[in-house]
C-alpha cells in the first residue's frame, strides 16, 4: 500500500457531513462520506479545476477547518503560504467557491501566526457559550486554544493531549467527526497509514491507532 504522509484533512458541514482530503504529492483530492463512513468510489478527482478561486494554492495549503457562521454560512478557512507568506482563504461551501483571502498577519487570525509552522490542523470547538473557541493540534502534541473575539490565545507547551504522546512524533493532519449531537471525534492521521481517534468531550484517544485499510479503504486509491 502507497503511503500517506503529504496530505491534508478537513471537515465539510454544507449538506451530508463529509472530509475532504487534499493529496499534495499528485495534485489530486478524495472525499469521505460520514453517513457511509467509506471513501466515495468516485475518488480521487484532479484539484485542478475544482475548487473554485483556491485550487492554485492547494499544493501549499497547511491546514483548514469549518465554521458555520450566522445564517447557517459554513466557512472552511483553509490555511497556507502565499510564497514565503501564511495566508489564509475564506471558502463559501454553500457556493463551492472562495470568498476572500487575508495576509495572516493582517486577518482574524494574526495570533496564531507564531505557531503558523507548527499547526498539525485545527478545528472548531462549538462549545456552549463560546461561539468563537478554535483549537490547535501542534506538531509536539500540545495544543491551542483561539478565541477570535477575544483574541487570546492559551497554550500550555507541557501538556500533550490525554493519550496522543505515544503518536506525538507522527502527526500528519486531523478532522473532526461529530457521529452524535453528544460526541465530537477528532480523527487524528499519522505517518505509516494510521490514525486515532480523540474524544474531545471526554478528552482523551479512545483505543489505540488503527489501519486506514479498514475505515478509509481508498484513501491511497490512485497513488
Amino acid at each position: 500500500m502507497s503511503k500517506l504522509n503529504n496530505f491534508v484533512a478537513i471537515d465539510w458541514r454544507s449538506g451530508p457531513d463529509r472530509i475532504y482530503f487534499f493529496l499534495k504529492d499528485n495534485g489530486t483530492y478524495s472525499r469521505y462520506d460520514n453517513g457511509d463512513e467509506k471513501i466515495s468510489d468516485d475518488y480521487p478527482l484532479p484539484i485542478k479545476g475544482n475548487w473554485e478561486g483556491f485550487d492554485v494554492y492547494a499544493k501549499d495549503l497547511r491546514f483548514g477547518f469549518t465554521q458555520t457562521k450566522t445564517g447557517d454560512n459554513d466557512i472552511v478557512w483553509l490555511f497556507f503560504y502565499n510564497g514565503d507568506h501564511p495566508w489564509v482563504c475564506a471558502y463559501n461551501q454553500d457556493t463551492d467557491k472562495a470568498d476572500a483571502f487575508y495576509n495572516l498577519s493582517n486577518s482574524l487570525w494574526t495570533p496564531i501566526l507564531p505557531y503558523f509552522d507548527r499547526i498539525v490542523a485545527g478545528t472548531w470547538l462549538e462549545a456552549i457559550g463560546f461561539r468563537y473557541l478554535f483549537r490547535f493540534l501542534l506538531s509536539d502534541g500540545t495544543h491551542l486554544t483561539f478565541d477570535t473575539v477575544t483574541q487570546q490565545i492559551k497554550h500550555d507547551p507541557t501538556a500533550v493531549l490525554p493519550g496522543l504522546a505515544p503518536y506525538k512524533n507522527r502527526l500528519v493532519t486531523a478532522a473532526q467527526i461529530d457521529p452524535t449531537f453528544s460526541d465530537n471525534l477528532w480523527y487524528i492521521f499519522l505517518t505509516d497509514n494510521q490514525y486515532v481517534v480523540y474524544n474531545m468531550q471526554k478528552g482523551r484517544v479512545e483505543g489505540g491507532a488503527n489501519n486506514i485499510s479498514g475505515r478509509f479503504a481508498g484513501l491511497t486509491r490512485g497513488l
